[in-house]
């Protein structure tokens, strides 16, 4: 009984000590702001050597350098980086005040791409405005600013309590709008991510299952009739339910996809040694360079991938979990959703387990659009991860730490549930109409008014009190109607203001 005690503890005594400082690490204020920024960095600077490792033979091959592709990824993931830093120092308030207008824009944007003449048309898709060295794509900033914008509505009308219809109204139409949009470039793919965005954004708003499901059902039943509408798209749905009807036409990349994997095994065939990447398998580095990532790096950089992306969930929903502010739940829930599920799509399909779409993986797939919005995405939740309460006061307290001081990022506002009751009742209080006076009625100077007896008037008081409660009365009515709307106009956020004393300017 004395021996045995000591070895038990002596064999599991390592295996505490390596989960032991995860643990403890996991525990510190600003480890899911480290999270975020580690994974970040991570996803992108392996996005980047594989983009060079799979597109340098079909650049060279085409008459141009071998680091063409990769120098356009690069200076993207730099101009990414640049965002990503902005979003970092962009305050929650801020955000929310420019969340309408910059979606409002990137509506125009989506108007304006579908001009002849204004968006560049390529392979059959006018989604891309050309500015010379780059390429935009406007429905990519339509991602970001539908999650900004829907989280900050739907927040504050989880504070007052709404109903089903407030929380669908006005954001369904919108997103709508924007998902028809997009599909007029056409592009099914950014309409599926949409539809992704809009339906994480109505789970974590508190939507009643069963409108959730029948939103979801009616989706689904959209996106089916939306592949199947156009030639191309339905040949692709017909290549996945038959792969080997077709397998040197529509059915060829996939099957290129599932070669490549299979060639490389456990351990890979080394970086750069890709075979498929030879002309092999058309778009291996935009969407199926997962597949040049199984062929060199093996099953082993597979599950690296896939497991940055599930610490990225992690990190997001504890996020999310640990935020006191309602904005910051949503938007981190819905904008982790988004991420995740666009890069469950992406390995699906090249793994065969669904219908080719065209989506790219996060951060690793070539395309400076969705690389620099991607990483923008990733900027603001960083910036949520350090409005924790135990992050905020860590902060507060000067416990910065190096990369904090580094950066020299603003300390985050604390969010008081106090301050932002008192934000929306003035919200109400402003947006409520006041009773307009009759127009043959007499105005009287302020001395009159005092010698009147209290309870009368000139002119037969009864009557002139009843009017004017039967106005207001009238007037509370209209507005009770409007009064949720009033009160979350989106143009108008009812983010808590800081007051003078709080601030520490009284005297």
């Amino acid at each position: 009984m004395t021996t045995a005690t000591p070895r038990r503890v002596g064999n599991k005594g390592p295996q505490r000590l390596r989960t032991g400082w995860f643990v403890a690490w996991l525990s510190r204020p600003l480890a899911s702001f480290h999270l975020v920024v580690a994974i970040a960095v991570l996803l992108t600077v392996l996005g980047l050597v594989m983009v060079l490792s799979a597109s340098s033979v079909e650049s060279y091959a085409g008459g141009g350098s071998a680091y063409s592709l990769f120098i356009q990824q690069a200076v993207m993931a730099a101009f990414g980086a640049v965002v990503f830093y902005i979003a970092l120092r962009i305050p929650m308030r801020l955000m929310r005040q420019l969340s309408f207008p910059v979606f409002a824009l990137s509506v125009v944007l989506l108007v304006l791409v579908l001009i002849p003449g204004v968006g560049t048309k390529v392979q059959g898709s006018q989604r891309w405005f050309d500015l010379g060295v780059v390429s935009v794509q406007p429905s990519e900033i339509a991602k970001v600013t539908l999650v900004v914008w829907g989280s900050h509505l739907l927040a504050s009308r989880q504070s007052e309590k709404a109903g089903y219809k407030d929380i669908l109204m006005p954001l369904v139409p919108a997103g709508l709008l924007v998902c028809l949009l997009v599909v007029l470039e056409p592009n099914l793919s950014t309409t599926i991510a949409l539809g992704i965005v809009l339906t994480s954004l109505l789970w974590f708003g508190g939507l009643p299952l069963r409108m959730f499901v029948t939103i979801a059902v009616s989706g689904v039943v959209a996106a089916t009739i939306l592949a199947l509408s156009a030639g191309y798209r339905s040949d692709r749905m017909r290549a996945f339910f038959n792969p080997g009807d077709d397998p040197q036409g529509i059915g060829y990349q996939a099957r290129q996809a599932m070669y490549s994997l299979a060639d490389g095994g456990i351990w890979g065939r080394g970086l750069g040694q890709s075979r498929a990447k030879w002309s092999y398998l058309p778009n291996a580095h935009n969407d199926f360079i997962f597949a040049i990532i199984g062929e060199e790096l093996g099953f082993l950089g597979c599950a690296l991938v896939l497991g940055l992306f599930a610490l990225f969930v992690y990190a997001g929903l504890r996020i999310a979990s640990r935020s006191v502010d309602p904005f910051i739940r949503l938007l981190t829930a819905s904008a982790t959703t988004w991420i995740t599920c666009q890069a469950l799509i992406n390995i699906g399909y090249v793994v065969g387990l669904l219908p080719v779409t065209g989506l790219q993986l996060p951060l690793v797939s070539a395309g400076g659009s969705s690389l620099a919005i991607t990483l923008l995405m990733f900027g603001i939740i960083a910036n949520a991860a350090r409005h924790e309460p135990e992050a905020v006061a860590a902060l507060h307290s000067g416990q910065d730490g190096r990369f904090s001081r580094l950066l020299r990022l603003p300390k985050p506002e604390v969010y008081s549930p106090a301050r932002a009751a008192r934000a929306r009742a003035k919200a109400k209080a402003n947006g409520k109409p006041k009773p307009k006076p009759k127009a043959n009625a007499k105005v009287k100077s302020a001395p009159q008014r005092r010698a009147l007896p209290s309870g009368r008037s000139r002119g037969g008081s009864a009557e002139t009190s009843s009017r004017r409660s039967v106005d207001s009365d009238s007037a509370r009515r209209t507005s009770r109607s409007t009064e949720s709307w009033r009160s979350t106009r989106a143009w108008e956020p009812n983010y808590p203001m800081k007051h003078a004393r709080e601030r520490g300017n009284s005297r």
